[in-house]
């Protein structure tokens, strides 16, 4: 694992959600994991699971060095994206 923690997302102008990358290792090479609700990624792996009571997250998509992720309408971007970033790196850390 690198020694510093990467993490970039897009300017999203899409109400929905958008993408975030980071220079870690978020799935196993050519794995894809996808959850449509907080109940699925209460259930899925160890990272999905730190990430399921993240408020307002509704959707996640993990597939390699990407996160895809949908919010709830009156969830604010830049905070839905600080709470992801907190979260990875606690559980990377």
């Amino acid at each position: 694992m690198s020694e510093y923690i990467e993490i970039e997302a897009d300017s999203s102008d899409d109400p929905a959600g958008g993408h975030i990358r980071t220079n870690l290792n978020l799935t196993e090479p050519g794995q894809v994991e996808e959850y449509r609700s907080p109940e699925a990624m209460e259930e899925g792996s160890p990272l999905a699971q730190m990430l399921a009571p993240i408020e307002g997250l509704t959707y996640l998509r993990l597939d390699g060095h990407n996160l895809l992720v949908r919010k709830e309408p009156d969830m604010p971007w830049h905070i839905l994206v600080g709470e992801i970033s907190a979260a990875i790196k606690e559980f990377f850390l």
